[in-house]
């Protein structure tokens, strides 16, 4: 070997060693960003997004973020659903910015029901545990450590970056800062299209990648309550007339009731794209169903057969309705006075608030039990469209880094602040390329977890999306 090359090989290993301890120095960094954000309760009973947010404010400037680039609020009367805007200017004046969506707010959770303080980042078997480790916090901190990457390497995109972190988003009646955001400093946060959370890559029971999924539209979420009242007595001197008994009786038939099938252009495309891998994964009559129902939204025995195959595909084709919570008696030793239940709705796109309530009264049958609206979360959003724009460079990314994973579009079954946004005119796509299995990780549940590896993957691949697409006329 000459000297030359000796040199050659040498000067090699250390770029490769200079580079290697570069990505290992930036993700220690983003383990630590992420852990000071998980460990930040901003439960809404106990907890403070706006501490949260001044967290991830002081990240950012000191990464070098100018102080009139960040954008701390929150309402008077809401001191600890606050959020925040980060501003990243492009070259371009002339372009739209995109807007980076992320609610850092969590649900909430009792430590006695957990296996692990849920406060507290844990990295067990190549997960890690903790609550908002997938919803939100994942892409929250992804895209704070995002704009502090491009900042470090002093990346001038084409268009403007702007990040929103809002509060609100699991709790109807809460403080809510996208909607907040739209409503009263809509200019701050105005963007061609925004990238916000609502869709993931599945996992099968084995583990396998099956698809990587992109959001092209979603329910919205409502509550509604079923009560009864009644003059009660002692209950040494039982009543047919009973509230816990109406009421028992209702939620039976309204567990009994099935809304019907239902569809948009990205669940017709969803199921057209799942038939194939379904029929590739010898699931022949699963296929032949898909194939069926989005041929005929009509045919009850193919719909029946999808919905009863699995939750998210039944979620998929319908609006439901379940009950959540229960509230009754007032006395061990006394009839009850009142007996109420909450009924949590997401409601399919075009059908109205009212529409559900009706039909939940139609199903109780008992003028005796009240069927009320709560609180209107939010506004029926249109799904946004997906142009080649959004597309192509999520399909292309998807293929480098996932190869034979295909994307399909999902009609979210759930709900998230992506509505306040297409609603007010900043179409939103969910995007988050994180793998989870058929429990989703239990999010919004027990001893929530995410593969530690996918979270990686995820902030490796969004580092690299949003620079396409920012760097788009």
């Amino acid at each position: 070997m000459t000297k030359a090359l000796t040199a050659g090989c040498a000067i090699a290993l250390l770029f490769t060693s200079l580079h290697a301890g570069a990505q290992s120095a930036g993700e220690a960094n983003f383990r630590e960003l992420y852990k000071e954000l998980i460990e930040t309760n901003t439960a809404l009973s106990n907890g403070s997004c706006t501490l949260a947010a001044e967290r991830m404010a002081s990240r950012l400037q000191a990464a070098g973020f100018a102080a009139a680039d960040l954008h701390p609020f929150a309402a008077p009367d809401h001191p600890k659903e606050g959020g925040l805007v980060a501003i990243y200017p492009g070259r371009d004046p002339k372009l739209k910015a995109l807007l980076l969506l992320a609610h850092i707010d969590v649900v909430e959770a009792k430590r006695e029901d957990w296996t692990r303080d849920p406060f507290k980042l844990v990295e067990e078997n190549g997960n890690f545990y903790a609550r908002g480790v997938i919803d939100d916090k994942a892409e929250a901190a992804i895209w704070v450590d995002t704009l502090i990457r491009y900042k470090q390497e002093n990346y001038r995109p084409r268009r403007t970056i702007k990040l929103a972190l809002t509060c609100g988003e699991e709790t109807a009646g809460a403080f809510n800062g996208a909607q907040w955001l739209v409503e009263h400093q809509r200019d701050l946060i105005d963007a061609a299209f925004a990238v916000n959370e609502g869709a993931w890559g599945e996992l099968d029971a084995a583990g396998h990648k099956v698809v990587m999924e992109i959001q092209a539209g979603e329910k919205t979420a409502q509550n509604f309550r079923l009560e009864v009242t009644n003059p009660g007595g002692h209950s040494s001197r039982p009543l047919k007339d009973n509230a816990i008994y109406r009421l028992a009786a209702a939620l039976q038939r309204v567990e009994g009731y099935e809304f019907p099938a239902q569809f948009t252009d990205g669940s017709r495309a969803y199921f057209t794209g799942m038939a194939k891998i379904q029929a590739a994964k010898g699931n022949a009559d699963v296929a032949e169903a898909m194939r069926a129902l989005v041929k005929d939204p009509n045919d009850a025995n193919a719909i029946a057969l999808v919905s009863a195959k699995d939750p998210s595909w039944n979620a998929t084709l319908r609006t439901t309705c379940v009950a959540t919570m229960l509230d009754a008696g007032h006395a061990t030793n006394a009839l009850p006075q009142r007996a109420r239940a909450n009924i949590n709705c997401r409601i399919f796109p075009g059908v109205s608030q009212e529409t559900v309530r009706s039909k939940l009264e139609q199903l109780v049958a008992d003028p005796k039990v009240a069927v009320s609206t709560l609180e209107t979360r939010g506004p029926s959003s249109p799904p946004p469209p997906l142009t080649p724009q959004i597309l192509a460079p999520f399909e292309k990314l998807t293929a480098e880094l996932f190869p034979g994973v295909p994307v399909l579009p999902i009609l979210q079954p759930g709900a998230t602040d992506g509505e306040f946004l297409n609603a007010g005119g900043i179409p939103t796509y969910g995007i988050e390329p994180l793998f989870a299995g058929p429990d989703l990780g239990h999010v919004h549940g027990l001893n929530e977890y995410v593969s530690v590896k996918s979270l990686l993957d995820c902030r490796d691949f969004l580092f690299r999306l949003i620079k396409i697409y920012t760097d788009q006329k």
